[in-house]
C-alpha cells in the first residue's frame, strides 16, 4: 500500500492488487457463453463484476447500473444473479450489442429461424451499396454472403430473434473480416477465411448452445441510449450500487473503430463522434483543476467526468456503492493519474473515497524510448453518505 496526498493534502492509501489485473480486461470473457458474443477489447470481466456484487453485499432486491454499459457484462453478471440492472451508453452499437445479449429467447423459435434463413438460396448482392472504405476488409464472396444473410434477417418479424441473429451475423462478418483494431486505427491484414456461410452456420450453433448452457435467474433489464453526463430519464436515489468503466483518458475514436459495424448493420443509425471526452468541443469546457495546466483533451475528459460523477451521485442511494474501473492518460510530456483526480472529483460532489486499488500498470513512454512515467490502472470504489 502507498500513501497518497490528493489537492486539499488530504491522506489517502493505494492499495495494490495487481492479480486483479485480468479482472478488468475482456479476457477471461472471450470462452465464456453469451459474454463472448461480441469482442469488446475496452470491456471488463463477468469475474470482475462478480467480485463487486460480493463485495458490496448486493442481492435480489437491489438494482445497479452501468451508465457505460459497453458491451452489456455487468448487466449479464447481474442476471446471473438474479439481480436487477439498467444500462446506459451514448453508442447505439453498445445499446443494441447489450440488450440482444441480455434478452430472454425461444431457443425452439430461433432453431425454426435458422433452419429457415440457411434454406434460402443465395442470391447475387450489389456490392456498390458498401463504401469502397469497408470494402478493403472483405473478399467478394463474404461481402455477398453477409449482404444476402442480412436482407433474410431483415425480415425476421420478432425483434428478440432479429436482433440475435443480427449479432450472429455481425459477430461471423468481423471474424472472417481482414480488420485489425490497432488501438484507434483500423488495419487491413489478408488471411485465409472459411466459407462464410458455414462458418456463419457453426456461430449461430453455438450461440444457440450457449442460450442452452447459461443459467440466468430471473430478473428485470433494462437498457436505454443515453448520455452518462445527463440521464434525466433516471430518478433520484434509485440505484443501490454502480459498477462501471468510462472511456479511458486517451485519443481513441470509437466510431472510427466500429465504423464497419455501423456501416453494414446500422445503416439508417446517425452516429456522433465519441471520444474519450464523448464528443465535446475541448475549447468550450470548464476546467476543474486550473492549477496543472492539463492537456486540453485532459481538460475536457475532466469537465466530462464530473458532469458524469455528479449524476451517478444524483441517481445512486444513500449509502450506495460504486464501483470505476478507470486508467492514466499519457500524453507527450506526461503522464495524467487520472484515478487521483476522478476520485478529487468525486469528493468534490459529495461521496466518499472508501477505497482505491492499482490493479495494472505499464511505463510510459515518449517518443518510444524516454520514459516519462508509469500509467495505472485502478478500481475507485466510492460511497454516497
Amino acid at each position: 500500500m502507498k500513501p497518497m496526498t490528493n489537492m486539499n493534502s488530504k491522506k489517502w492509501v493505494l492499495e495494490e492488487r495487481w492479480e486483479w489485473g485480468k479482472l478488468v480486461t475482456f479476457i477471461p470473457n472471450k470462452n465464456l457463453p453469451v459474454y463472448s458474443w461480441f469482442y469488446f477489447k475496452e470491456g471488463f470481466s463477468r469475474d470482475f463484476v462478480h467480485l463487486m456484487i460480493n463485495l458490496f453485499k448486493l442481492d435480489s432486491r437491489s438494482v445497479v447500473l452501468d451508465p457505460f454499459v459497453g458491451s452489456g457484462t455487468t448487466l449479464l453478471a447481474c442476471k446471473e444473479k438474479g439481480i436487477n440492472s439498467v444500462g446506459v451508453d451514448v453508442a447505439p452499437l453498445a445499446v443494441f450489442v447489450s440488450q440482444t445479449k441480455a434478452a430472454d429467447y425461444k431457443i425452439e423459435e430461433l432453431i425454426r429461424i435458422a433452419k429457415q434463413i440457411f434454406e434460402k438460396k443465395f442470391e447475387r448482392q450489389d456490392l456498390s451499396q458498401v463504401s469502397r472504405f469497408t470494402r478493403q476488409f472483405f473478399s467478394k464472396p463474404s461481402l455477398e454472403d453477409i449482404l444476402f444473410f442480412r436482407e433474410q434477417i431483415r425480415r425476421v418479424e420478432d425483434p428478440a430473434a432479429k436482433n440475435f441473429f443480427t449479432l450472429a451475423l455481425m459477430n461471423a462478418a468481423m471474424r472472417v473480416s481482414y480488420a485489425y483494431k490497432d488501438g484507434a486505427v483500423l488495419r487491413v491484414v489478408k488471411k485465409p477465411v472459411p466459407p462464410f456461410r458455414k462458418f456463419f452456420k457453426k456461430i449461430v450453433k453455438k450461440m444457440i448452445k450457449d442460450l442452452k448452457n447459461m443459467h440466468f435467474k430471473p430478473c428485470k433489464i433494462e437498457v436505454y441510449l443515453g448520455d452518462a453526463r445527463k440521464m434525466d430519464f433516471l430518478r433520484d436515489d434509485v440505484f443501490d450500487a454502480i459498477i462501471t468503466s468510462p472511456p479511458y483518458l486517451n485519443k481513441i475514436e470509437y466510431t472510427k473503430v466500429y465504423e464497419i459495424e455501423y456501416e453494414l448493420f446500422f445503416r439508417d443509425v446517425k452516429v456522433d463522434p465519441l471520444r474519450s471526452y464523448i464528443g465535446l468541443n475541448p475549447k468550450s469546457v470548464i476546467d476543474p483543476f486550473p492549477d496543472l495546466n492539463l492537456p486540453e483533451a485532459a481538460k475536457a475528459y475532466f469537465h466530462d467526468m464530473k458532469l458524469a460523477l455528479e449524476e451517478m451521485f444524483r441517481v445512486l442511494k444513500n449509502r450506495g456503492k460504486a464501483s470505476i474501473v478507470v486508467a492514466g492518460g499519457v500524453f507527450p510530456d506526461r503522464v495524467v493519474e487520472s484515478d487521483i483526480l476522478i476520485a478529487e472529483l468525486a469528493e468534490r460532489i459529495g461521496f466518499n473515497l472508501d477505497r482505491m486499488i492499482a490493479v495494472n500498470k505499464r511505463v510510459a513512454t515518449t517518443k518510444r524510448v524516454i520514459k516519462i512515467g508509469e500509467a495505472r490502472e485502478s478500481i475507485i470504489i466510492l460511497s454516497k453518505p
